[in-house]
């Protein structure tokens, strides 16, 4: 459905103009390396163990199951702040109640592909989302111009659009597709978590749509009276109401982020001509707005654009290179590749995600 209808294309604007660059990435699992920044530390002491893994072409799920197999608990004991790909070396934290007088030899968990770094006990359980970030390492191969490469990346810092990611869609948009049958009745669906899935498909489609249209108006980088401002690095949000002036020069400044929506009930804050431009952007799915509010979603804002942090390039050769950069909790890696270049994966198996 999505392919044949216009009004759900799969195409988004890119900031700097669609690359002419195309690369491919992936050959092994040690292109692609995560390392998850929890962004606190364990306090010692507690019931939880946190455990700090590496793991190689091993899925977070996968890990949590063997890892309540070991300690001999139910796997809702079991936590951890962000799923991350399969196919890649990553590190990650998980968490384990034990209780505070058992002990185990965590040296003998895991094997070839699950090295168990860090053991340390906190006292509550470690809740998915609760991480805040993280770093990447990739190799790209097959890179057919890299000084242009090397030109699109040194602009990745001034920030990208910070688009839900492909894998939210699913394969072939299969998740949009199920998310709006789902909401206009022609599909049941029991199990909540695909529920929740293929619902958060259609509002993140809805504001990829809204910011790639901010893009192609020109409105990236300015304000608009009654527009939803975010501080940087948090998720504080308020009306640009007055001063314009000195608000668009904290935004040119990164203090402050332009939003869009993740519809649902009607959110306060949004006014003015923004309200005006937004309503009428998104007017030709209003229904789907509409059902979305039915099934009592509150509506949310979330930042236009997303800042690298961290960036460095390394030159393996004319064809070939290592890029690095860390991110937020919530954002895409594909987000920033694809302003980068075409990447293609020179091997079938698997997708390039993590916490989501």
């Amino acid at each position: 459905m999505t392919d044949q209808s216009p009004e759900f294309s799969r195409r988004f604007a890119w900031l700097n103009g669609e690359p002419q660059i195309s690369a491919t990435f992936r050959n092994e699992n040690a292109d692609f390396q995560v390392v998850e920044q929890l962004g606190f530390e364990p306090e010692g002491e507690g019931e939880h163990v946190f455990l700090y893994i590496r793991k190689d072409g091993e899925n977070t799920d996968w890990v949590a199951r063997q890892l309540a197999g070991f300690c001999q608990v139910s796997p809702r004991e079991v936590g951890y702040a962000g799923k991350k790909d399969r196919h890649a070396i990553t590190e990650q934290w998980f968490s384990v109640r034990l209780g505070v007088h058992r002990n185990l030899n965590w040296q003998l968990f895991g094997g070839d592909s699950i090295q168990v770094l860090k053991a340390v006990r906190h006292p509550r359980k470690l809740r998915l989302g609760v991480l805040r970030g993280n770093r990447f390492r990739l190799r790209l191969c097959d890179v057919t111009d890299m000084d242009a490469l090397e030109a699109r990346f040194l602009r990745l810092g001034s920030g990208v659009p910070n688009y839900f990611g492909e894998q939210r869609f699913g394969f072939d948009f299969g998740n949009l597709d199920k998310g709006l049958a789902l909401i206009r009745g022609e599909l049941k669906e029991r199990q909540r978590h695909k529920k929740g899935l293929y619902i958060s498909a259609v509002r993140s489609w809805l504001f990829n749509r809204l910011l790639s249209e901010r893009i192609d108006q020109g409105l990236w980088e300015r304000i608009l009276p009654g527009d939803v401002l975010m501080l940087d690095g948090s998720n504080s949000c308020f009306t640009a109401d007055d001063d314009l002036h000195a608000l668009q020069a904290r935004l040119a400044g990164g203090d402050l982020d332009l939003t869009g929506p993740l519809p649902g009930t009607p959110g306060r804050l949004l006014a003015g001509e923004a309200l005006e431009w937004e309503s009428r952007t998104l007017a030709p799915w209003q229904s789907v707005s509409d059902d979305l509010e039915k099934l009592g979603l509150r509506s949310e804002r979330r930042a236009l654009r997303l800042r690298p942090r961290g960036l460095a390039m390394e030159r393996e050769s004319d064809r070939q290179c290592w890029i690095e950069f860390e991110l937020p909790a919530g954002a895409f890696a594909t987000s920033v590749l694809r302003e980068l270049c075409h990447l293609s994966l020179s091997r079938s198996a698997g997708g390039l995600s993590t916490d989501d």
